[in-house]
This record gives C-alpha cells, structure tokens and sequence, in this order.
C-alpha cells in the first residue's frame, strides 16, 4: 500500500532557496532515507510532508488523500514526527512525554484514559525502555532522549514516522540502536518511515530506498545499491571516495 505520493512539488523560501520533489512515494514498511549534506533541503522535504510547510506547488497524498484536506488532529494521528533534538522547560517523566503522543485522540479539556496509558506504556515496551517510564526526561541521555521521542511518536499509532537526523549528537552505540529500532518497527509493525541522515554507510545499512539530494533537488532515487555509488556521493558531497565491500555488505570511505 502506497502511504506517501509527493507530485511536482515545490517550496521556495522568498525564492532565495527552492525545494523540489518531481515524484516520490513510499509503501507501508517501507524506510526511505533522504541523503545530503547540510542545506541540501531534507529538513523543508520532510516539513512539506508533515504540513508544516505549505508548497508553493504540487500535491502530498497520504495514504491516497491530499494532505491539505486533513484536520490537523487527524493528520497528527496518521503522521509520527521525531525531530532532531526536544528538550522541555518542564522535568516530565519519560511516560509523560510519551503519553503526549496521545493528545491528539483526546478532546479539549479531557484526561488521558486507561487506554492511553496502556497506549504509552506499549509504546516504551516497544522502543525496550520500559525501565526508564518513572526517570526525569530532562535527566537522561540525548540517546535515551531520542527513543522516547521515537516511543512518543509510536504512540500516537502512525501510518508514517518521520525522522529529522534521528543521529545528529548521539554516540555510536546510539545512533545503532537508534537505526536498529526504527527498521525493525518499519518491519514488524508496517509503519512507513522518511528519515533525514548525513551517513552515506548508515543509509546503505537500514534503507530500503534512498533520495539523494543537493540544492534543493534530488538528484538520485532508488534502491540502495543503484543510488550510492563513489560518483553519485561525490557529486553529492564534493569528496573523493571509494566504495569497500566487507562480510557482503558495501561501506563508502574517503579516498586517501
């Protein structure tokens, strides 16, 4: 099933900056990455789709209706956003902050119901940080941070979760886990993912497709091993590189 169809689109910044996306679509389960340097347009690509920006031009179906057509309540129910970094004025607890994720099923006024909690603490079973549901948000780590952003967005239940750098400022071990956990709920719970990375070797490792973009446009789509190249990732980033192949797996490096 077909979850995001963008159409001709297009969003100019007071035409000193343009984002264009002739045609892109992504499936249910599916993980779409969007490659580029910084400036390259990923961020206003994955706004556009949350609504957040409006097109000067073009469509955004979801799920085969028009974005523009949804109540923000309900699209907030059909689309996960995780961005690149959230920390509060206020020290919630972790299950808080995912319970969050539910305001958009709740009504003006009304208290989260058994059934939300129950919602939010499935959301951290899922993410496997069940442990952390009493500790400060404000208190723990940026890679903590990021999966209760990812569990808070897993429990407003999805059809698409969005990722802006869900990498940027985490260590190693993090970003992994991070990468890891976002595949594996692509996999088993049929969420599509678009997710924003710099990482040529993280965007071979856990995408099933990949947009290349540079000034605003994107220059390459496809399938992992049809879109990253040595060319294509100079051509992206202006460096030299080499591609290595390992255990059957391809890693991109610097030409020294």
């Amino acid at each position: 099933m077909e979850v995001v169809r963008i159409s001709g689109l297009e969003f100019s910044y007071h035409g000193i900056f343009s984002v264009r996306a002739d045609s892109l679509s992504v499936n249910g389960g599916e993980v779409l990455t969007l490659l580029g340097p910084n400036g390259s347009g990923k961020t206003t690509l994955l706004k556009c789709i949350n609504a957040l920006l409006k097109p000067s031009s073009g469509s955004i179906a979801i799920c085969g209706r028009d974005i523009l057509s949804y109540p923000r309540s309900e699209l907030s129910r059909a689309i996960g956003y995780v961005p690149q970094s959230h920390t509060p004025s206020f020290p919630f607890s972790v299950l808080d902050v995912v319970l969050m994720g539910r305001v958009s099923y709740l009504s003006i006024f009304q208290q989260p119901s058994k059934a939300d909690y129950r919602k939010a603490e499935e959301a951290l079973s899922t993410v496997g940080i069940s442990e952390m549901r009493d500790r400060t948000y404000t208190n723990i780590s940026g890679g903590e941070r990021q999966l209760v952003l990812i569990a808070r967005a897993i429990a407003q239940e999805p059809k698409l979760l969005l990722l802006d750098e869900p990498t940027a400022h985490l260590d190693f071990k993090n970003q992994v886990t991070t990468l890891e956990t976002v595949r594996r709920l692509s996999r088993e719970r049929g969420i599509s993912v678009v997710m924003s990375l710099h990482d040529p070797n993280h965007a071979l490792m856990y995408s099933d497709r990949i947009a290349l973009m540079k000034g605003g446009k994107i220059l390459h789509k496809g399938m992992p091993g049809d879109v990253i190249d040595e060319e294509t990732i100079e051509e992206v980033y202006g460096l030299p590189v080499e591609m290595i192949e390992h255990s059957g797996r391809k890693f991109i490096l610097p030409r020294t």
